[in-house]
């Protein structure tokens, strides 16, 4: 009896058992079954998707960049169609003749092509940037594993010609200096892809097709520099640097009413599609070859090479500024042209004589004949009437304690004293442009403030911005600030200043049948020991409407220095061309 219960009851628990794992069975294969339909449903698309990009390989179509126009629509920055020529291993089956065709159609060493060839990756680049009659050859070996990308490479039709605003780009066509790099997102457009589709071993499959989303080019930057007074400007500073065996010269050409700059030069230019070689009036400057430098002093030379020195570089603009404190004199009252003066050739101030640049002195002058004479006392007095408080009221008043904002990058600021550091001496040399230091930019755009009615308007390149097509997609706008003087004083300068030219210093600069206004400048740079120097022009015409300002600047000329000998007959010369161009 006990037997047969003993029996009965290890049946049931066997029964139970195989009911447990029967049930604990089928809920796993419910599970799993559920989790199949969920996949296969529910997420096939973001699978097969995976899948897909598993079995895709990825090459960029490059985007056109945007082109770079002048103010008449002739084209200073464009491209040229190159190739990018890449290998895939695993599709390469004669890797020896894939190697021999590389080389000898690229130019490259054995061992470098080998090395591209034979490494293990989904795609390697042998070269960039190789011309399109070179990467037509090779696509015509027919090579498996070797393919052949048409690119774009940033070309400059005028080379030279405003390198220092234009700019060049880098090896992925991004913007690296001046306008290039200032409109970049403008023109810098979008690359499109080709999707190939490759089996597990990462070789494509024939007749699969390929997918292609397109790139869309970049937009072109108008702008308001012209070609034609551009080369005007290069060849005045070219001659002048030559002839005075200057360091540099450098011009800027500025419509004073708007802001916009139809010019600017830094002589000597580097070659925009060769921006990497160092300038060979760098190396005889240096004695040496640029190969033979490390390759850190070889980057500082080139950053030197490409250093715009109109925006980037300070200096003492010397006699220039006394137009800026004439204003800030006549706005607040304290002379008029009558009033009289006395130049012995000197002014002492506190312990200190301080020279006129005419060491017997001018003798008797008003005020419009010490303008005229460039007499450093009668400024002197004006900035002892002025008083410290009101000198760096006006500074602020005129701007100059800010930047221009010019649409180019690598602007620098004034470097002036701090007021409580300003003493009787400071304020004596600070009076006629000296013991403080501006960018060229800076002086041309707080002058034009001062000639143009009392407007400091933004000095800027960009004018509009256009599809490839022509279509306009956005006019660029920039600030503008009134009320910088009165109109009278406006007026005032204007006359004061073709005084200077018609009768005075700056009769260099005078051109028969036009009415020019300017001003010379002579400044010593530091340490004075070394007696080097920069001279300097900036004139205006016509003088009671002024339309063109052109700043000329010779860092430090050899022989003769004086501003008014040397510089003003660089801008006569310059404007002899421009304003017939101008027709003005």
């Amino acid at each position: 009896m006990q037997q047969g219960t003993s029996y009965y009851r290890s049946k049931t628990f066997n029964r139970k058992k195989m009911m447990v794992m029967f049930l604990a069975v089928f809920f796993i294969l419910v599970f799993l079954i559920g989790r199949l339909v969920y996949l296969m449903v529910f997420c096939s698309e973001y699978y097969g998707q995976k899948a897909e990009n598993l079995h895709e390989r990825e090459r960029d179509i490059k985007a056109a960049r945007g082109r770079i126009l002048d103010a008449n629509g002739t084209v200073l920055a464009t491209n040229r169609s190159v190739c990018t020529i890449s290998v895939i291993h695993s599709q390469i089956s004669d890797p020896e003749a894939v190697i021999a065709a590389l080389v000898k159609e690229l130019g490259i060493d054995e061992e470098t092509v080998r090395k591209r060839v034979e490494k293990v990756s989904s795609i390697e680049r042998v070269k960039t940037n190789v011309d399109k009659e070179t990467g037509d050859r090779i696509r015509a070996y027919g090579l498996s594993g070797v393919k052949v990308d048409e690119d774009y490479k940033r070309y400059y039709p005028y080379d030279t010609l405003g390198s220092k605003v234009l700019g060049f780009t880098g090896g992925d066509n991004q913007g690296i200096l001046g306008l290039e790099v200032k409109y970049d997102e403008y023109m810098q457009g979008t690359n499109g892809k080709i999707l190939t589709l490759t089996d597990a071993r990462g070789v494509e499959i024939e007749n699969a097709g390929e997918t292609r989303m397109e790139p869309v080019n970049g937009y072109d930057l108008c702008i308001s520099m012209d070609l034609n007074i551009q080369k005007y400007c290069e060849q005045a500073a070219k001659k002048a640097y030559v002839q005075k065996e200057a360091d540099s010269v450098s011009v800027i050409v500025m419509n004073p009413k708007n802001g916009e700059l139809m010019a600017m030069v830094n002589y000597p230019e580097f070659h925009l599609n060769d921006p990497f070689t160092l300038i060979p009036e760098l190396e005889e400057e240096l004695g040496v070859s640029a190969d033979s430098l490390p390759a850190e002093e070889k980057q500082d030379l080139l950053n030197q090479m490409w250093r715009n020195q109109c925006i980037s570089d300070t200096y003492e603009p010397g006699s220039t500024f006394k137009i800026i404190t004439a204003t800030a004199a006549i706005e607040e009252g304290v002379v008029s042209l009558t009033d009289n003066f006395f130049c012995p050739g000197y002014k002492m101030v506190e312990d200190r004589r301080i020279r006129c640049a005419k060491t017997t002195g001018h003798g008797a002058e008003t005020f419009e004949t010490g303008i005229m004479n460039s007499c450093n006392p009668v400024f002197m007095e004006l900035g002892e009437r002025l008083g410290t408080d009101n000198f760096y009221k006006y500074f602020r008043q005129f701007g100059l304690l800010q930047k221009t904002n010019i649409d180019l990058p690598g602007e620098a600021a004034t470097i002036m004293h701090k007021k409580e550091n300003v003493g009787p001496v400071e304020l004596a040399t600070i009076s006629f442009g000296q013991s403080f230091q501006i960018t060229p930019m800076q002086l041309v755009t707080t002058v034009s403030s001062i000639i143009n009615g009392g407007t400091r308007v933004t000095p800027h390149f960009g004018v509009e911005i256009r599809d490839e097509k022509g279509n306009l997609i956005r006019t660029l706008s920039y600030d503008s600030k009134e009320g910088i003087c009165k109109n009278e004083t406006s007026e005032m300068m204007q006359y004061l200043l073709e005084r200077v030219v018609a009768d005075g210093g700056g009769k260099n600069a005078k051109i028969e049948g036009y009415s020019i206004g300017g001003k010379t400048a002579t400044s010593q740079t530091l340490p004075r020991s070394e007696h080097r120097y920069i001279s300097s022009f900036l004139g205006f015409a016509p003088a009671d409407d002024p339309d063109v300002m052109v700043l000329a600047i010779i860092r430090n000329p050899q022989g003769v220095y004086y501003g008014g000998t040397i510089a003003a007959p660089v801008v006569r010369e310059i404007m002899e061309n421009i304003l017939p161009y101008l027709d003005k």
